[in-house]
């Protein structure tokens, strides 16, 4: 399978993970589609990609060089966003799960988790503000 079908697949299957997430988030099955599901075929799929392409990779994590001449490889680069979906999904249903268990109501939660889906850490630090925020009012930022 090329990669860019693999790109195409990885994307399109966290989008109802997102959706259930902000439409759905009392449903029985949306902690277990979100938090476990699809990040497990994710990371099946992160996986696969460093084992196939092993022996071709080039870089390292030791300096910033490294890694740009790392990224500058299709495989590396793929397998890089696909951990970027399953992580960011994962942060997102525990978003969910954490308002839930202290109360912050929903319509607050779903700016974070867009914001999650599109930039990762900024959506997790909004969700901390407004969670503190519905918690313990402004004062406590």
């Amino acid at each position: 399978m090329s990669d860019e079908r693999i790109f195409m697949l990885c994307n399109a299957a966290v989008v109802p993970g997102w959706l259930l997430l902000a439409a759905r988030p009392h449903w029985k099955y949306t902690q277990r589609v979100c938090a476990v599901i699809i990040p497990v075929i994710l990371a099946v799929a992160y996986l696969t990609l460093f084992v196939v392409n092993f022996k071709g990779l080039h870089g390292g994590f030791l300096s910033l060089a490294a890694i740009a001449y790392m990224f500058q490889q299709p495989e590396t680069l793929l397998a890089a966003w696909i951990h970027f979906l399953a992580f960011d999904l994962f942060v997102g249903s525990w978003e969910v799960r954490d308002a839930q268990r202290v109360k912050v109501p929903h319509l607050a939660v779903i700016p974070c988790l867009l914001l999650t889906f599109l930039l990762g850490p900024a959506g997790l630090l909004a969700y901390f503000i407004v969670r503190s925020v519905m918690r313990h009012g402004v004062e406590a930022l």
